[in-house]
């Protein structure tokens, strides 16, 4: 869930026609797929570089593609802060094969 600060720039219409086009930009790219782990199909656009008070105003930082990455929620969760209901990240999951993979390493 969006810190309080956040909630109306995730709301905005900039951020919803960036989001927008960076989706469509990776379904072009590789069908939309995760791009931490490569298995899921992407699911949140997280910002590479934590949105702040400070920076969420510059464009070059919020709205940026290259300060982007569309990532499933497995992965998403996986950086600090992001995983809703978590005390500690989920660092185990499964390969499609049912062998366990450690996600630190994807």
């Amino acid at each position: 869930m969006a810190r309080e600060f956040a909630k109306a720039f995730y709301k905005s219409k900039q951020w919803q026609q960036c989001r927008r086009a960076y989706i469509a930009k990776r379904r072009l790219l590789d069908g939309g797929l995760c791009e931490t782990c490569h298995q899921e199909p992407g699911y949140i656009v997280h910002h590479k570089i934590v949105l702040t008070p400070e920076n969420i105003r510059d464009p070059e930082v919020a709205l940026n593609h290259s300060n982007l990455a569309y990532e499933c929620k497995t992965c998403h969760d996986l950086h600090e802060g992001h995983g809703v209901g978590w005390s500690r990240p989920l660092l185990c999951g499964f390969d499609g094969n049912g062998e366990p993979v450690d996600l630190r390493q994807l």
